[in-house]
C-alpha cells in the first residue's frame, strides 16, 4: 500500500528478518517517516523475534483513515505531534497497546484517554537535554534570519537561472533582536545575535532582568520588543496563553522593515494577519518552520506569501535528534514488550 514501508519509499513490503509471518509476534506501525529515515537510525532487529515493523512515510491526515490503516497494530511510533491522537482515535483502536512519541511530550496525544484505555504512552529524549549542547532549532532559527538578510533564496534562484545580482543585504551587525521567550533556545539564539554584534531585547511572562542578562539581553515589554527590533524571532511553548500571541497590533509594531521568525508554532502567530501584513507591504518579511496546519495543503495562502523563507518543519529535524529519537522509540517498545517500560508519560 503506497505510504507503508519496510524497506523503501512507497513499498507495502514487510521487513523480512522481522518474521511477519508469525502470527504471535507484535506489529509496529512508525508513522510519519518522510524521509525514510527510521531503520536506519533506530535498531530495530533488537526487538523480539515475530516483531512486525511498518513504516508509514506518507502523512495521514484523515482520522477516520488512520484507524483503518493502524487497526492492526499493537504499537505505534509517532514522530512529535505530526498525527493526532484525540480520545476518538485511542477509543477506536482497541488493539493499540503502546503509543511512543518522540520527545518528553505531545500535546496531540489526549494522555488521560490513552491511559483509560489501557495504553501505555512512552516517550524518548532528543539528543541535545545534556549541558550546553546547542538545539538544531536554534541552527535553523539563524538560517531563516541570514537567509531573509541577505536575500539567499533569490540570490540562488537568479544564479541558477542565469541572472547575477538583485538585493541588496541587511547588515545585522549594529541592529536589533528581539527574542520572544528566552529559555534553552531562545537563549542560544541570543547568543548568536550578540556574537553578531546585535543589541538582544527579550520578553516572557515573568522574565526578569537578572535571566536576560545571563544572554546579554535586556528585559522589556512585549510592545517595546516589537517597536525597537529589527527582527523578532519566536521561542516559546503553545499554550492558551501563547496561543495569538502575535497578532496584528505586534507585526504593524514591527514595522515594513521588521522581520518575524517563528520556529515555535503556528498558532502562536495570527497567521492570516502576518500574511495579509505580508501582501501589503506592513512587514518586510518572515522566516517560517511552523504552521497551523500541517503538513501545508497544496492551496495553502503560505505557499504565496511574498518576502518569505519558508521550511517544513525542520527545526529539530538533524542526525543527532533523529537517533536518540529512533533509538529511544526502540528500546521503549523493547522494554515494553519485556514489561518494564520506561520513560512513561501517562503513567500514574
Amino acid at each position: 500500500m503506497p505510504g507503508e514501508s519496510a524497506q523503501g519509499p512507497g513499498e507495502a513490503v514487510q521487513r523480512d528478518a522481522a518474521h511477519a509471518s508469525d502470527a504471535a509476534g507484535v506489529a509496529v506501525a512508525v508513522l510519519d517517516d518522510y524521509q525514510n529515515v527510521a531503520r536506519d537510525y533506530g535498531d530495530w532487529e533488537s526487538l523480539p523475534a515475530g516483531t512486525e515493523v511498518v513504516v508509514f512515510d506518507e502523512h495521514i491526515a484523515d482520522s477516520d483513515e488512520l484507524v483503518r490503516r493502524l487497526a492492526r497494530f499493537d504499537v505505534v511510533a509517532a514522530m512529535r505531534e505530526r498525527t493526532a491522537f484525540p480520545r476518538e482515535v485511542l477509543e477506536a483502536l482497541p488493539r493499540l497497546r503502546l503509543l511512543v512519541t518522540t520527545g518528553m511530550g505531545n500535546a496531540a496525544i489526549d494522555m488521560q484517554a490513552a491511559a483509560e484505555n489501557g495504553v501505555t504512552v512512552c516517550g524518548t529524549g532528543n539528543g541535545s537535554a545534556a549541558g550546553d549542547d546547542w538545539a538544531p532549532t536554534a541552527e535553523l532559527t539563524w538560517g531563516l534570519i541570514l537567509a531573509l538578510a541577505r536575500g539567499i533564496p533569490r540570490e540562488d534562484r537568479a544564479v541558477r537561472t542565469g541572472g547575477w545580482q538583485h538585493t541588496i543585504g541587511v547588515d545585522l551587525g549594529g541592529r536589533t533582536l528581539g527574542v520572544l521567550g528566552l529559555g534553552r533556545l531562545g537563549g542560544q539564539v541570543a547568543t548568536v545575535g550578540r556574537a553578531f554584534g546585535m543589541e538582544v531585547l527579550a520578553f516572557s511572562e515573568n522574565l526578569t532582568q537578572e535571566r536576560a542578562s545571563e544572554f546579554g539581553a535586556r528585559a522589556v515589554g512585549k510592545r517595546e520588543l516589537f517597536t525597537a527590533s529589527d527582527v523578532v524571532t519566536i521561542h516559546m511553548r503553545l499554550s492558551e496563553r501563547s496561543r495569538g500571541l502575535v497578532g496584528r497590533a505586534e507585526i504593524d509594531a514591527l514595522g515594513p522593515e521588521g522581520y518575524l521568525i517563528n520556529t515555535s508554532r503556528g498558532p502562536i502567530v495570527d497567521e492570516l494577519e502576518l500574511i495579509a501584513a505580508l501582501h501589503e507591504g506592513r512587514v518586510g518579511g518572515a522566516g517560517i518552520d511552523v504552521y497551523g496546519c500541517e503538513p501545508l495543503p497544496a492551496d495553502d495562502p503560505w505557499r504565496s506569501a511574498p518576502r518569505t523563507v519558508l521550511t517544513p518543519h525542520i527545526g529539530y529535524v538533524s542526525e543527532t535528534t533523529y537517533r536518540a529519537f529512533y533509538t529511544e522509540t526502540v528500546e521503549d517498545i523493547r522494554r515494553f514488550l519485556q514489561g518494564s517500560p520506561v520513560r512513561v508519560l501517562n503513567g500514574g
